[in-house]
């Protein structure tokens, strides 16, 4: 029985990152020799184990053969006869399809070593368009490696435009979907990942809402970069500069929606995408299942960014309106996120990534004002019900039109 280091481990402790986990392969053993000494059975679909000690997972060296669509369209096959060269094989990239021996010795049929000098993200077999998922993984691959020069091969780039042409993409469950995106959106560099679902032809099939914003025109008074879809991207782009939440980042990703279903003749106005953009947002949520929290910041973002942005000019009453309609009162750490959202949609166009926004100011002290007024016993006597509650806004306002005097 022999066991190597295999995967993301290797592949990062070349690059001279961080190894977060670590993940062996197990090459001539049985389950049960593995049970036997001491380790812990944990796989549903093929064997995995937690060691006695370390409790890191090994899993038995093994084969995948493609029998249907889909990324659940696979038998797998193990036995002690499985070599790890076979198993290295089957893996997506060649950056991960390295392995290193208990000794160190670095085994490495696919020239991974290679490509991560290269930078370069590349396929390790044709049998690459087998599983739809690995399109979705090389936009998060993408994500997170570009800021560090690395692309992705032009051939491996086509077999992605294949993949996307064939249908596969249709037979991913939506949870699937939902988990990859999260975790394209938390790396450095999501606006990378988004652009390369764009180009080989899966964004439309995955996220068709998001696809449509690119050639939809905005005026360039206030959007110097025009495309509708190169804005968001720029957005997202200043959410992951500012190390925002992925709820931020979402509903970055969400907030103009509502600009694609505008009326050709109206371009490059758009009144009302605001109210457009929710039914948007509800049904691309619903499809992928998306987190309830995500999808909430999502829909407060498309309909009160533009709110915020006229923070300044908008009168006491507005102000407080805002609060209230965003539950802010309730809700203060969603509002500061929904704030922290219309800062990126502002900075995320051409020339003003450094431009102030005191709009944010504005809302944060009239939250504060708002919240810190209170009703004493004698303001609440003779009062019941709404009343309270009508008698508790009036000083509300009061306090928020008392910070311009």
């Amino acid at each position: 029985m022999d066991i190597y280091l295999v995967g993301g481990a290797v592949r990062d402790s070349l690059l001279g990152r961080p190894v977060a986990e670590r993940d062996w392969v197990v090459v001539g053993a049985t389950p049960e020799e593995l049970q036997a000494r001491g380790f812990t059975p944990v796989g549903r679909d093929f064997p995995v184990f937690l060691h006695p000690h370390t409790r890191e997972e090994h899993a038995l060296a093994r084969l995948e053969r493609k029998t249907g669509p889909g990324y659940r369209g696979f038998v797998t096959e193990f036995a002690p006869d499985v070599t790890l060269e076979q198993d290295l094989a089957r893996r997506d990239l060649t950056i991960n399809a390295m392995a290193q021996a208990t000794d160190g010795h670095l085994i490495d049929p696919h020239g991974g070593r290679a490509d991560l000098e290269r930078r370069v993200l590349r396929h390790v077999s044709p049998a690459f368009v087998e599983d739809p998922v690995r399109i979705l993984r090389i936009a998060r691959f993408l994500a997170r490696f570009a800021h560090l020069g690395f692309s992705v091969a032009a051939e491996t780039i086509e077999l992605m435009r294949q993949m996307s042409a064939s249908g596969e993409l249709d037979a991913l469950v939506p949870e699937r979907v939902w988990r990859e995106l999260e975790r394209l959106l938390v790396e450095p560099t999501p606006r990378a990942g988004i652009e390369l679902l764009r180009e080989c032809g899966a964004l439309r099939i995955v996220l068709p809402e998001l696809d449509a914003l690119f050639g939809v025109p905005q005026s360039p008074k206030w959007h110097p970069e025009v495309d509708t879809g190169e804005h968001v991207l720029l957005a997202l782009q200043v959410a992951a500069g500012r190390a925002a939440p992925v709820s931020v980042r979402f509903a970055v990703l969400m907030h103009d929606l509502g600009k694609a279903l505008t009326p050709r003749s109206e371009w490059p106005k758009h009144i009302a995408h605001e109210a457009r953009g929710v039914p948007a947002i509800e049904s691309l949520c619903q499809r992928l299942r998306v987190p309830q929290e995500h999808r909430d910041l999502a829909l407060l973002a498309s309909r009160f960014h533009t709110h915020v942005h006229r923070g300044l000019e908008l009168r006491a009453a507005t102000l407080l309106e805002v609060l209230e309609s965003a539950d802010a009162f309730r809700r203060p750490g969603r509002f500061a996120e929904l704030l922290e959202v219309c800062e990126c949609d502002a900075r995320g166009r051409l020339g003003f990534a450094d431009q102030p926004y005191p709009q944010r100011a504005r809302f944060e002290q009239a939250l504060e004002a708002a919240s810190a007024t209170t009703l004493q016993p004698d303001e609440r006597e003779g009062l019941v019900g709404a009343a309270i509650g009508e008698r508790l806004r009036r000083k509300r306002l009061a306090a928020i039109e008392a910070l311009r005097a």
